[in-house]
């Protein structure tokens, strides 16, 4: 199972992102779409969009740092305890 979070540098909502999948224990790939075009492509193949922070919990995802939404997936997913 993987969990991707396309973020940048300067996102504060990102970082926020990142933060609450380490506390809850759940390993994730960090992707700054400012420094790699493929993938900044590919979360906008994905969203329709450009904001950041965005989080590819397994096939699911959420624009977003949005609490109750990566909870689920990540329940739904059997990512969390």
């Amino acid at each position: 199972m993987s969990v991707r979070v396309y973020s940048t540098s300067t996102c504060p909502w990102c970082d926020k992102a990142k933060d609450y999948l380490s506390e809850l224990g759940v390993a994730f790939e960090a992707v700054d779409v400012s420094k790699d075009r493929a993938m900044a492509e590919e979360m906008i193949r994905k969203t329709g969009q450009r904001g950041v922070p965005v989080l590819d919990i397994g096939g699911t995802v959420i624009v977003g740092f949005d609490r109750p939404a990566i909870d689920a997936a990540l329940k739904e997913k059997n990512l969390l305890a």
